[in-house]
């Protein structure tokens, strides 16, 4: 298939892909559906956040897609993925798997990694409930998304298989000028455990590019996932994602995610608590600058009993940067004795930065607790004269403000991701770009935060027990 601009897909558009990949009848009529779904729908579905959404910035036809990019990689990413070449990993390239890199003995233990593609011929009675499973009219671009998805990545962790490092998936927007529509599935089996790390990227662009993710974590009984995600592409990008997670008895995920890049972040993450005693902890940190945009939305459905949610969002804007945090907490009859915590602050640095947030409670059940809040704020001047009045300037004494601001999240957080976030937030600060390599500030970064909280764990220890 020929480049086509997002603005003039069609349902034929729809039949060739399907028959470029030599997709079953099912799935052929699955794109189909959801094409009309998508055609029928507005950029926003709900009323009441419909004024303030931002994604009238995706520009449909300047945003290219094709069935199949140049499988090739921008110059500035390949130092970050020589680091990785040891690691288990899969990086995608536009709409082609790059590389995957899986040892034998994980392979031998039933660990897979594999494209979207391998993964609906290889099991496809899972891939077909799993696909039908996500609902189009809930929102207009996962509803594209299931009609156009060229690329995709499959994770499965087997039964009682506990990973001991992480998994990294990278993904990059091709530099010839393409989109990518992924669609992603990350499947924990029962008493399974597994850390995974995700990294999104893309070139510098004349054009508008986009990568537009539907992610799929299904967490069954028992299994702990700990995700993470970097987006840092360039401001000339767009990224969608929507996360669907469910959630199983007994089951846990702890998702950190720090976004930095491109000019409209729209990120729409479900938590769906279906099993007795599910946990679902969402950590969110943004910082924006210049007019990026960053619409976020996360929504905690507790559907069975004794369930706990908690998601927590700063976000840093300078310039004419902008936030948008919707949220939204369920509590369905028979999900009693659940807890559920939704918060959304903003730290606005200059006066043209601009942040709304609107969370919602919504109880059908006794015996429950649940808390939501929202605040946006400027710099304290105060705060800004008495760190002047200690030798900084200003720019020092916003950094220092800013970090005392991010510090109760990074409490929750491992070494590794605070020394991450903390990396990505400096090089945006200081105009570099935004690539997580393992260079003399990132290491001067993990050193400090390797031994950050340890020194106060032995003064709390010490008085505990004199």
């Amino acid at each position: 298939m020929q480049k086509l601009a997002l603005s003039t897909i069609t349902t034929t558009h729809v039949d060739d892909i399907s028959k470029l990949k030599n997709e079953p009848d099912w799935l052929t009529n699955f794109r189909k559906n959801s094409f009309a779904v998508y055609e029928s729908l507005p950029p926003e579905v709900s009323p009441l956040y419909n004024k303030y959404t931002d994604a009238k910035k995706m520009n449909p036809s300047e945003v290219s897609l094709v069935s199949e990019s140049e499988n090739i990689i921008f110059e500035s990413l390949k130092p970050r993925l020589a680091e990785l070449e040891k690691e288990t990993h899969v990086i995608q390239a536009g709409t082609n798997i790059f590389r995957i890199n899986l040892s034998d003995e994980l392979k031998s233990r039933g660990v897979v990694i594999s494209s979207i593609y391998d993964a609906i011929k290889n099991y496809p009675e899972m891939l077909k409930k799993i696909l039908e499973s996500s609902d189009p009219k809930e929102d207009k671009y996962s509803a594209l998304n299931n009609a156009m998805f060229n690329s995709g990545i499959f994770v499965k962790i087997p039964r009682n298989v506990a990973l001991e490092k992480p998994i990294h998936i990278v993904s990059c927007i091709s530099p010839d000028g393409t989109s990518t529509i992924s669609k992603n599935i990350i499947i924990a089996e029962e008493s399974s455990t597994a850390s995974i790390v995700q990294e999104l990227y893309a070139p510098k662009s004349s054009i508008q590019q986009a990568y537009l993710e539907l992610l799929t974590v299904d967490a069954h009984a028992n299994s702990k996932l700990a995700l993470t995600t970097f987006q840092a592409m360039d401001q000339s990008a767009i990224n969608f994602s929507t996360r669907n997670c469910t959630v199983g008895r007994d089951a846990k995920i702890n998702w950190y995610s720090g976004l930095f890049g491109s000019l409209l972040s729209r990120y729409r993450t479900n938590y769906l608590l279906d099993g007795l005693g599910a946990n679902a902890e969402d950590a969110e940190i943004v910082f924006g600058d210049n007019e990026q945009s960053f619409d976020l939305s996360a929504n905690l459905i507790h559907k069975k009993q004794s369930t706990e949610g908690k998601v927590v969002q700063r976000s840093v804007l300078r310039n004419k940067s902008r936030s948008l945090f919707k949220g939204m907490i369920k509590i369905l009859e028979g999900a009693s004795q659940s807890r559920s915590f939704l918060s959304g602050r903003s730290i606005l640095l200059d006066k043209d930065a601009k942040s709304d947030a609107i969370p919602g409670l919504e109880i059908l059940t006794n015996d429950v607790k649940a808390t939501h809040s929202a605040s946006v704020a400027q710099v304290d001047e105060e705060q800004i004269f008495y760190l002047g009045c200690r030798c900084l300037n200003r720019a020092e004494a916003e950094r220092i403000i800013v970090e005392g601001f991010l510090e109760p999240m990074s409490r929750t957080m491992s070494y590794q991701v605070r020394a991450w976030i903390a990396y990505l937030i400096e090089s945006k600060w200081a105009g570099r770009d935004l690539v997580l390599k393992s260079d003399e500030n990132l290491r001067a970064i993990v050193e400090v935060e390797e031994v950050r909280y340890k020194e106060s764990d032995k003064i709390e220890t010490h008085y505990k027990y004199r």
